[in-house]
């Protein structure tokens, strides 16, 4: 039944002219479901890694120059923010001052060109749903594209699957939603399919830094970049400690059968295996998804692998509709970018500050990073304000979804800056000017409730 399924996938790729490289990569996983592979990476496979800090390396300016001038940014900007009801790219969001995450991006991009007289592209990796919007609010940065190298490239789509039949979904209500995108993995076969990554090279680059669009603390650097430079690594992944908020996160380890480095994500991680995941002790780095590699050993690799890089599987369960769990159980087959690390022997990772990670995936975040934990500087990277980010849980009946928390905030967040957490359970509306202190909890009320004007939450 399931080789039914692969050729009817096949078929329904081919009539949505999705390319054929991006087919048979998508074909390479479908057999390993096929054949009950779930792409797990048991504990007892693994050792925890250590790494060194950037803090404590030495990078040469000169290197560093030279290495942010051959030096190309790269943008993942596929995800619609539908965990938090947005039904267009999550980068047009409001973060700061009026201006969205690819406001900040493109200005912050602009801002070292013209500081270190450097061409630095800076390109989006879209998907099917969100290129339209991501071009036309770039539109106002006339001077963002480079060389005439490309603004955007668009990432694959590849059918949803049954979970029972492993045959693509139909869902006629929303054909659109029979399609989803194949994990940022992705990138490495887009790049290589369309010809793109030799058309870098050519262009005299040599260094692809990676990035999620909506973590504003990834910013190419000089000192970063000099850094991979200066280590001679194909392939490199910056990494921050692990936090309480980080439990059901990434982390990074070493394989006990090749002692090479594997980025073991949550959804690759057996139920047995959650404690150990979690244990900030043993596992104490997680990814930023901040990347780096060397271009032309990438190529290399993937002219020899003929597009394929056979990363990890990643078997992802969800409903058709992922904002109706009344809707038919698909399967996603995905990869992780990051996994790429184990393909390279000689790849490396480096620990940085927090403020190179700074991503948001709920309102949680989105709270603090429009409060005042983070200032807006004139180059456009944010600093942090205080020595630890405080932790917020906001009861997500009332504040899940961007349009229930405006309505929530309607006048702005509150000051965070000398908060160390805050949990808000029911329905809270708050007013100009509050600000929380130390650690506070909002209790449910039978009724909605309001934080008047100029509270003080948390003080004595």
């Amino acid at each position: 039944m399931s080789a039914e399924g692969l050729a009817k996938a096949r078929q329904k790729m081919v009539d949505a002219d999705v390319d054929a490289t991006a087919i048979e990569v998508f074909a390479h996983y479908y057999r390993q479901v096929e054949h009950g592979e779930t792409g797990m990476i048991g504990e007892e496979s693994i050792d925890p890694h250590d790494m060194e800090s950037l803090a404590a390396v030495d990078v040469d300016d000169e290197v560093a120059s030279r290495a942010l001038a051959a030096t190309v940014a790269i943008k993942l900007n596929g995800g619609l923010g539908t965990s938090m009801g947005m039904e267009r790219a999550k980068s047009l969001l409001c973060v700061r001052r009026g201006l969205s995450f690819l406001d900040v991006i493109a200005r912050q991009v602009l801002h070292l060109r013209q500081t270190h007289q450097v061409r630095l592209p800076l390109l989006f990796m879209n998907s099917f749903r969100t290129s339209a919007d991501t071009m036309a609010a770039l539109q106002r940065y006339a001077d963002l594209p480079v060389d005439g190298l490309p603004l955007e490239f668009l990432q694959n789509k590849e059918p949803k699957l049954d979970a029972t039949t492993l045959e693509p979904i139909s869902h006629p209500a929303d054909p659109e939603l029979e399609w989803c995108p194949p994990g940022h993995g992705d990138l490495y076969t887009v790049l290589h399919a369309s010809g793109l990554l030799r058309q870098l090279i050519d262009a005299g680059f040599r260094y692809a830094f990676v990035s999620n669009a909506d973590n504003l603390g990834a910013v190419p650097t000089p000192r970063v970049a000099g850094w991979f430079a200066g280590s001679g690594a194909p392939f490199a992944i910056e990494a921050v400690r692990r936090t309480p908020s980080d439990r059901k996160g990434g982390h990074f380890a070493r394989r006990r059968s090749d002692g090479r480095i594997v980025l073991r994500e949550t959804a690759q991680t057996p139920p047995e295996d959650l404690a150990a995941l979690a244990d900030l002790d043993r596992h104490r780095y997680t990814s930023t998804n901040n990347l780096w590699f060397d271009l032309v050993a990438m190529a290399e690799v993937l002219e020899a692998r003929r597009g394929i890089l056979g990363l990890p599987l990643i078997r992802n369960v969800k409903t058709v509709d992922p904002t109706d769990p009344s809707t038919p159980e698909v399967v996603q087959i995905e990869c992780a970018m990051g996994a790429a690390i184990e393909l390279f022997e000689e790849a490396t990772t480096i620990e940085v500050d927090r403020d190179r990670f700074i991503p948001v995936k709920t309102t949680n975040d989105l709270l603090v990073l429009r409060s005042d934990v983070y200032d807006l500087a004139e180059d456009f990277r944010l600093g942090q304000t205080t020595d630890e980010i405080p932790f917020v849980d906001l009861d997500t009946s009332h504040f899940k979804l961007v349009n229930d928390f405006d309505q929530r905030f309607p006048e702005g967040v509150p000051s965070m800056r000398r908060a160390r957490s805050l949990r808000v359970n029911g329905d809270w509306t708050f007013g100009r000017d509050v600000a929380v202190v130390g650690d506070v909890e909002l209790d449910p009320a039978a009724a909605a409730e309001r934080v008047a004007p100029g509270t003080v939450l948390g003080a004595d």
